[in-house]
């Protein structure tokens, strides 16, 4: 039973590091009950479990925080996650939009040891299939620096390193798009009508709706 209540802590853990990590506005048991797709009541009692064992912190406004060993318990499992997304795509052959559930499952394997070997086997890959870092041993993450494409200026050619948003529907489209991490795209044209880009991709020209372009964080190449 503690193996089964063990996953369902660093599921907690590793929703309120990213919706920490997301949004401005505070973190609570509604926002964390919608993200994991519970019950408010469930959420309830375990915040007041994670919050006895130090992991959170219950502000008086009713706000949720991470302490740093709860912060640090997520970043490792999140660690797993992203190493596991890496060898099921290099290794193993999966699309990049096929990973995540898959993940999602080895995530909470609770050998270290197996994790190292798994990263060094990887040869210490920095990220995973969606651009995003890998947290080291010690749960220490380091962004490179990045700008969402709709943000971007015409004329200017850039270099696409991560995805906000890793949705299989949205993966899927970027795969028939032709569009996949260190894609270079020349932003020609804002399109004032509907915030759309016009850019070149493999020399062709292609429309990318606001949506879609403010998920592609990019480089700036030139």
């Amino acid at each position: 039973m503690r193996h089964f209540e063990h996953h369902s802590e660093e599921n907690y853990l590793k929703a309120l590091y990213k919706l920490s990590s997301k949004q401005v506005k505070k973190v609570n048991n509604i926002a964390l009950a919608k993200a994991l797709n519970l019950n408010p009541a469930t959420v309830l009692e375990m915040v007041r479990k994670l919050a006895k064992r130090n992991d959170i912190e219950v502000k008086a406004d009713k706000s949720i925080d991470l302490t740093e060993k709860g912060k640090k318990k997520a970043l490792l499992t999140i660690r797993k996650h992203r190493l596991w997304e890496v060898f099921l795509v290099e290794k193993l052959g999966y699309k990049w939009n096929e990973v995540h559930d898959l993940a999602e499952q080895l995530e909470h394997v609770e050998s270290d040891d197996l994790i190292n070997r798994l990263e060094a086997f990887l040869e210490f890959p920095t990220f995973d299939p969606h651009g995003d870092p890998i947290p080291d041993k010690k749960g220490k993450i380091k962004y490179a620096s990045s700008l969402p494409l709709s943000n971007g200026e015409a004329g200017k050619t850039y270099e696409i390193i991560r995805l906000a948003e890793t949705d299989d529907q949205f993966l899927k489209l970027l795969s028939k798009l032709h569009i996949q991490l260190k894609t270079k795209v020349k932003l020609l044209e804002h399109n004032t009508f509907d915030n759309s880009l016009l850019v070149s991709i493999q020399k062709k020209e292609v429309i990318l709706s606001e949506k879609i372009a403010s998920n592609l964080l990019v480089s700036t190449l030139e």
